[in-house]
């Protein structure tokens, strides 16, 4: 099977999520699914038709409650969920990232993180050695988790700010 991916959501995420994918050259196809923008070769709710061509998925929906559910769907379905990680990303070889999670360029992940499935790690964010992210959080552009740092499951933490 092709290594083809997926990507659920056309807007700002998704875009972000598709120029990672094509900046990490491992994809030989990249396509949307969405309600609402004619990029999509599709709508959402018709997800299950594409796992013949589609062995990967990513949800680059903002909501973390609706991430939450589409990981979830799609996982039983059978998709594999990727993580994307953008080649100017820095990520320590102890730090531990669940599928469905993207690290943008120029953020850093440190030594023994962990990462939950479906996480944002915006551009410029830093994720200190040892702190904790519960699933679907996004740490916004130029934020930082300290050392040590426990993240609740859906939490955003803003731009420019600091999760002790």
């Amino acid at each position: 099977m092709a290594e083809n991916l997926l990507i659920l959501g056309a807007g700002q995420y998704g875009a972000v999520a598709k120029e990672t994918a094509q900046a990490m050259g491992c994809f030989d196809m990249i396509s949307f699914l969405d309600d609402n923008s004619a990029l999509a070769i599709g709508n959402l709710a018709n997800y299950e038709s594409f796992i013949r061509d589609y062995r990967y998925a990513f949800v680059a929906i903002g909501n973390p409650a609706l991430r939450a559910e589409w990981i979830y769907r799609l996982e039983e379905k059978g998709f594999g969920l990727p993580v994307l990680k953008h080649p100017q990303a820095t990520v320590m070889p102890s730090a531990q990232i669940a599928g469905g999670s993207i690290i943008e360029g120029q953020a850093l992940v440190n030594s023994n993180a962990t990462i939950a499935a479906g996480c944002f790690i915006s551009a410029g964010a830093v994720v200190n050695h040892n702190a904790q992210l519960g699933a679907c959080c996004h740490i916004d552009c130029n934020a930082v988790v300290s050392a040590g740092g426990t993240v609740p499951a859906q939490t955003k933490v803003p731009s420019g700010t600091v999760f002790h």
